[in-house]
């Protein structure tokens, strides 16, 4: 089964509109569910309505919680990423996902369809048409 390690930006996107096609996530139990208090806080941050802050509390019923873990700088090797970021792809290691599921382009997009330490990064849409396609 995989496991779906939600960036911030997947948890404010579902939270921000009530009908988010990322919100698709939570009705399918071919997958787990997973983020870090560090995402958590930073969707919720960046959320400033208060149905989206209610929606985003029901969403995170839905979802393993974990403490926020960074990757320390000697086992990160070649690759690239901003500080900000690096608790989001330590979180996807230490919760032994299967994805990295993010919406960050500028952070993330030259390694979509990529593995960063056993980790497979996708955005939301192509995550959910392989898994459609029976190709996750």
């Amino acid at each position: 089964m995989d496991r779906l390690f939600l960036d911030a930006n997947v948890l404010f996107s579902a939270a921000y509109r009530a009908d988010a096609g990322v919100a698709r996530l939570w009705l399918d139990d071919r997958w787990v569910l997973v983020s870090s208090e560090y995402a958590i806080e930073e969707a919720r941050r960046n959320l400033d309505q208060r149905e989206q802050l209610v929606r985003l509390e029901e969403l995170l019923e839905g979802l393993e919680r974990l403490p926020s873990v960074s990757l320390a700088p000697e086992v990160r090797g070649q690759v690239e990423l901003r500080e900000k970021d690096w608790p989001i792809l330590g979180g996807a290691i230490s919760a032994n996902a299967t994805h990295l599921i993010t919406g960050d382009r500028r952070d993330f997009g030259e390694f979509f369809g990529r593995e960063l330490f056993g980790v497979l990064v996708l955005p939301p849409a192509e995550y959910l048409r392989r898994a459609d396609d029976g190709a996750t």
